[in-house]
């Protein structure tokens, strides 16, 4: 029988593994919504209401036969998702728990209900803030918009006046931030009674450690974890350079991630649904800290799982989302390791030259047993991209290998065969991680 799913807001990654061969004739999909991060299909942003869009997606979709309402949007979808899938009667995360889990500021407040010691200190920055007496805490500090999403103006700062030029933005950064917020503001206005303002910015203590993302799902309310993957920054920053699986920690602090994202997510009331928890693990004194919960499934990991564990994210997600039991094995894939690389421009330089759309179909063709994408950008969209992210991503590499050294030997080919890197591009060193001794 085939089944009929309603995706929203689908992004490259779910878009490529929809058109996997397995899943014809057996899976039925039906994209709803826009890109984000691709003209001219984000120019929708502009005109998008939330409320509406839930109305008419209800209305489209009531007597289609509809399975499932699936999501990997970490912007828009989890809580469009849970609002269309309660309408049309199919399994959904409860609202309440996705609307405190993306206003980072009640995130904070559930955390230090849930697991105290595993919070940090924080505090919220009304918008509009101009004197120094109105920040909430010392600095240095994280500061980051009470709802965003992929790390969008998250930024460490050292001073107020660093943090005010952070802050300020001109007339069409105003209005893109206006329309990214908004829908999130009305839902919480229509659906809930929390009253601070998601325009606001988040102060957080400075989190030290390794960083990690544990993965799992919620079913009937028990929680299923997947795994961990080790988060790896670019030397001396705070910008992604990888994210690598298995983790190398010890099972002793994997089974202590483990315990707190059961903690946290039961705790918060996520019942239903695949999710990630950021957290760092303090090699001092072992303490972990909690980043952030993301209620969604996170597309760039979907074939990670699949390389080392036998099983692809996506297909577990789509079975979850239409009431059944994913099929979760663990360590029956065809590689022991997996990966997934990012190339950055840490500058702001840009691309050396714009490659064309068939020197990127080639350069793919070439690596065929990487899982490869490629965002080109220039002007004004890699201004905004280094200000608001902190760096330009322009490739990710998604591979695995028998060994470490094997699965890096495979990213450093397909680094060689770019020829349109930005200037300043050295090699990425890759180092090994210290794996935990128990």
């Amino acid at each position: 029988m085939t089944r009929r799913i309603l995706f929203l807001f689908p992004d490259e990654w779910d878009q490529a593994v929809a058109r996997d061969p397995r899943h014809r004739g057996r899976v039925e999909f039906h994209f709803e919504g826009f890109d984000l991060f691709s003209f001219p299909d984000n120019v929708r942003l502009f005109t998008f209401d939330a409320l509406s869009f839930v109305e008419r997606m209800v209305a489209r979709y009531r007597g289609m036969g509809i399975d499932a309402v699936v999501t990997s949007d970490e912007q828009f979808g989890p809580f469009l998702a849970s609002l269309i899938a309660s309408r049309l009667g199919l399994p959904h995360a409860p609202l309440a728990s996705i609307l405190a889990i993306q206003h980072k500021y009640y995130a904070r407040k559930a955390f230090e209900a849930i697991a105290p010691e595993s919070n940090v200190r924080f505090g919220l920055l009304r918008r509009g803030f101009s004197r120094a007496d109105e920040v909430p805490m010392a600095y240095p500090f994280y500061v980051k918009p009470a709802k965003a999403a992929f790390s969008v103006l998250a930024r460490k700062v050292e001073g107020f006046d660093e943090l005010y030029r952070h802050t300020r933005f001109g007339w069409l950064e105003h209005a893109i931030i206006e329309k990214l917020v908004r829908p999130f503001a009305d839902v919480m206005a229509a659906h809930s009674d929390l009253a601070e303002d998601p325009y606001s910015m988040v102060c957080e203590e400075i989190a030290r450690g390794r960083q990690v993302t544990a993965n799992g799902y919620a079913r009937e309310g028990r929680v299923t974890m997947l795994g961990t993957v080790d988060s790896i920054m670019y030397p001396g920053t705070d910008q992604f350079q990888r994210f690598q699986y298995p983790s190398s920690l010890s099972s002793r602090d994997l089974g202590r991630v483990d315990a707190l994202a059961v903690k946290l997510i039961e705790g918060i009331g996520f019942r239903h649904g695949v999710f990630n928890i950021e957290m760092r693990v303090d090699p001092a004194d072992g303490a972990i800290r909690v980043i952030e919960i993301n209620p969604r499934a996170a597309g760039q990991f979907y074939d990670l799982f699949e390389r080392v564990d036998g099983y692809n994210l996506f297909d577990a997600l789509i079975e979850l989302e239409c009431g059944g039991e994913p099929a979760i094995r663990f360590r029956e894939g065809r590689e022991k390791h997996a990966a997934s690389f990012v190339l950055r421009d840490l500058t702001g330089e840009g691309l050396s030259r714009w490659p064309s759309r068939a020197e990127l179909a080639a350069l793919k063709a070439r690596h065929s047993d990487a899982h490869v994408m490629f965002y080109p950008k220039r002007g004004a969209d890699l201004a905004r991209e280094m200000k608001w992210l902190g760096s330009y991503r322009y490739g990710v590499f998604n591979l695995g290998g028998e060994t470490l050294e094997q699965m890096f030997t495979r990213f450093r080919r397909i680094c060689a065969d770019i020829t349109f890197h930005p200037a300043s591009h050295r090699m990425p060193e890759l180092a090994l991680l210290e794996t935990g001794q128990d």
